[in-house]
């Protein structure tokens, strides 16, 4: 899986912002706001397709957590992309 080109993700103030472009600023009205977690996981997959194995390795590596509590990180977040229609 891997973040749609017609999404972008932007940092103001501090803040991590999804931001629709071109045809989805038509079909997804309002903003998304993600954490650092979701703003890693965002660029990650925005450069590269993975798995949710993959993404769940790399936030346990990054930020030294236990399998299980980035495991369900990383399904709450490809959950609410999924949902949105933001992955490809």
């Amino acid at each position: 899986m891997k973040i749609s080109k017609e999404f972008m993700l932007r940092e103001i103030a501090g803040e991590y912002i999804v931001v629709p472009t071109g045809q989805a600023v038509f079909r997804f009205m309002g903003l998304i706001t993600v954490n650092e977690v979701g703003a890693f996981l965002w660029e990650t997959l925005q450069n590269q397709a993975c798995t949710e194995q993959q993404l769940t390795n790399l936030v346990c590596e990054m930020y030294q957590v236990e399998e299980k509590v980035a495991r369900q990180d990383v399904e709450e977040f490809v959950k609410a992309l999924k949902e949105r229609e933001i992955l490809e």
